[in-house]
């Protein structure tokens, strides 16, 4: 009989990427510090779109649909991250526009069930030369339907 390997966690929509805290990411109270969820969530979302392709690697006008703003950012704390160790962000989009999008995302346990944190956040493409609002491309759009949530 041989071991079968562990199974990742699913969630029923978008996608779970595990992130770490570490000792220093908490406060002088032994709590992850407020500014530490965003700065979690930024490196998952970094992480899920250079998985398919998208990234950025010092050249803004090679950058593509990495060319992007943040417009708005909502976060809400819902329980305390007290301790280092592994954790997870579940990504999700919400609306994906022509030049914009929102995504939802949840900072939780490793597999899901706990939830810390939770918000959205609002990035528009931009065109590298003008800083204007510009079209995804078309591979990044495909990209984005497999992480829309469903309606309801």
């Amino acid at each position: 009989m041989t071991a079968e390997a562990p199974t990742a966690p699913t969630v029923p929509y978008g996608q779970l990427v595990p992130v770490a805290v570490h000792f220093d990411d908490l406060d002088a109270l032994g709590l992850l510090h407020n500014a530490r969820y965003p700065l979690l969530v930024e490196r998952a979302w970094t992480e899920l779109w250079s998985a398919r392709g998208v990234r950025f690697d010092g050249d803004w006008a090679a950058a593509g649909d990495a060319c992007n703003a943040v417009r708005e950012l909502v976060i809400g704390y819902e329980a305390p991250v007290t301790r280092p160790g592994v954790y997870a962000v579940h990504l999700w989009l919400d609306r994906l526009g022509t030049t914009g999008l929102t995504y939802g995302f949840r900072l939780c346990s490793a597999d899901g069930a706990t939830t810390y944190a939770r918000g959205t956040r609002v990035l528009v493409r931009l065109d590298a030369d003008t800083l204007r609002p510009a079209p995804w491309s078309e591979g990044f759009r495909q990209a984005g339907r497999e992480l829309l949530r469903p309606a309801g």
